[in-house]
C-alpha cells in the first residue's frame, strides 16, 4: 500500500467514518502511522423525506439508522482526538444511486445499489468534496488493497477471504483509486475486532451493517413497494407450461431465487429460471429441471477496465457474477471500449441480468461491467424461455 511505501511521509487524509467497526479501525490505523487524519461521515438518505418511514422496523424513537450510525462516527471520533465532519449527498444518492437502481428494476434486473454507491458516492461525489477541502488522499474501511505503482494503482483481492469487497470496488474511477487508501485490507475480521476491542472502541462490539448501501436493513419487498407498486400474475413451470402459483410482481424476483416463491405441492424445491416483463409472467423450474438456470456466456457492458490497457483479443481471467461467488474461469473479448462478452463453456447458473460480472487475475481485481444479456447455445436465455413458452 502506498501508506506503507511512504513511511516517512505524513499525508493529509479525510476518511470516511460510517459508525462502524471498520472504518473505525481504519481511522486509528491511519492516526497510528502518524498521518493528519480528519474523519467525515455521509449522509445520503433522509428516510423522512424518502416515504421510508411506514413499516421500517429499525426506526426506533424517532431516530433513524443513519442518525444512530452518525452518533456512533461521532462517539469514535471523540475518542481517537480525530475531528469529524458531516456531509450530504442526499441528492447525488437519489439521482445517481436510488434512480438507476429503480430503473434496472423496472426492466426486470436485478442491480447492485452497493456497487452504485461506491462509483457515485464514496468514490466520486466523496472524493470531489475531499479534493475541495485540499486533501490528497481519501481512506474507507473496506476489505481491499491498493497497490500505488508507477504505471498505475492496482486494486487487489483483500486478505480475508471471506471479507473481500473488491467485488463491491469494480467501479470505482481510476483517479479516485490512484487517490485512496484501504487501511484494513492486511487485516482479517477477526483482527479487526480485536483491534477495535484493545483500545476499546465505542463500536467493537457493533455487529456488521446489512441491507442496501446507505438505506440499510428493510423488508426488501415492502420497501420497493413504496417505489414500485406491486402487481400480481401468474407463475409458469417451464416445463409443463402450467400455472403453479401466482406472485407479487415479476420486478420483484430474481433468476435463481429459491426462497419466498410460494409455491406449495411436492414438486419442489422451485427456482426463478426467466421473466417476461410485458406479459408479467414468472417462469420456474424444479429440481429435476435445473437446465433452464445455466448458461454459457454473456454481454457485459459499462465496463469499468482498471488496468492500465485493455487485452487484445481473447484473454483468460476469472470472473465473479454475484458476490461471495466462487471464482468461474473464464475467457473474455473486448467488443469496443466498453463492452465484453464473456465465454464460460462449462456453463454456470445464475448468471443475472442487471448484476455485476468483476474479472479477476489472481489477486488483481481487473474491473467489472453489468451482465447486459445472458445467453446459451448463442441465443438469449431469457428469449430462448419465452420462445419455448409460445410453443
Amino acid at each position: 500500500m502506498d501508506y506503507e511505501i511512504r513511511k516517512g511521509d505524513r499525508m493529509k487524509v479525510l476518511l470516511g467514518l460510517s459508525g462502524g467497526v471498520d472504518s473505525a479501525v481504519a481511522a486509528y490505523i491511519l492516526k497510528k502511522q502518524g498521518h493528519e487524519v480528519v474523519c467525515a461521515f455521509m449522509r445520503n438518505w433522509d428516510a423522512f423525506a424518502n416515504n421510508d418511514i411506514l413499516g421500517n422496523p429499525t426506526i426506533q424513537n424517532d431516530i433513524c439508522p443513519q442518525e444512530q450510525d452518525y452518533l456512533d462516527a461521532k462517539a469514535v471520533a471523540d475518542k481517537l482526538g480525530l475531528e469529524l465532519l458531516r456531509v450530504d449527498f442526499i441528492e447525488e444518492y437519489w439521482n445517481d444511486v436510488f434512480t438507476t437502481f429503480l430503473d434496472e428494476y423496472k426492466r426486470g434486473r436485478t442491480p447492485n445499489p452497493d456497487i452504485l454507491c461506491n462509483k457515485y458516492i464514496k468514490f466520486d461525489a466523496f472524493y470531489r468534496y475531499a479534493k475541495k477541502l485540499g486533501f490528497t488522499w481519501i481512506a474507507t474501511g473496506h476489505y481491499a488493497r491498493v497497490a500505488h505503482e508507477q504505471e498505475g494503482s492496482v486494486l487487489l483481492r483483500g486478505k480475508d477471504d471471506n471479507k473481500d469487497q473488491t467485488y463491491f470496488l469494480c467501479q470505482i474511477p481510476k483517479d479516485a483509486l490512484a487517490h485512496t487508501l484501504f487501511p484494513i485490507g492486511d487485516l482479517e475480521k477477526t483482527q479487526v475486532r480485536r483491534i477495535a476491542d484493545e483500545i476499546t472502541l465505542p463500536v467493537a462490539k457493533k455487529k456488521d451493517s446489512t441491507g442496501i448501501c446507505f438505506i440499510g436493513e428493510r423488508n426488501f419487498r415492502a420497501f420497493l413497494q413504496n417505489y414500485l407498486p406491486s402487481k400480481d400474475g401468474v407463475i409458469i413451470d417451464i416445463h409443463t407450461l402450467k400455472q403453479v402459483g401466482t406472485h407479487i410482481g415479476v420486478l420483484y424476483y430474481t433468476i435463481g431465487q429459491r426462497k419466498g416463491l410460494g409455491i406449495g405441492g411436492n414438486m419442489g424445491p422451485w427456482f426463478v429460471v426467466g421473466k417476461d416483463v410485458e406479459k408479467n409472467i414468472l417462469y420456474v423450474a424444479n429440481q429435476d429441471d435445473q437446465k433452464w438456470l445455466y448458461s454459457d456466456r454473456c454481454l457485459v457492458t459499462g465496463v469499468n477496465w482498471l488496468e492500465a490497457a485493455r487485452p487484445d483479443g481473447d484473454f483468460a481471467c476469472t470472473a465473479k457474477f454475484r458476490y461471495r461467488q466462487k471464482d468461474h474461469p473464464v475467457t473474455i473479448r473486448f467488443l469496443d471500449e466498453d463492452r465484453i462478452m464473456v465465454y464460460y463453456p462449462q456453463k454456470v447458473a445464475s448468471v443475472t441480468c442487471g448484476q455485476e460480472a468483476v474479472f479477476y487475475l489472481d489477486e488483481v481485481c481487473l474491473g467489472g461491467g453489468v451482465i447486459d444479456d445472458v445467453y446459451l447455445e448463442e441465443e438469449s436465455l431469457n428469449e430462448k424461455i419465452k420462445r419455448y413458452a409460445k410453443q
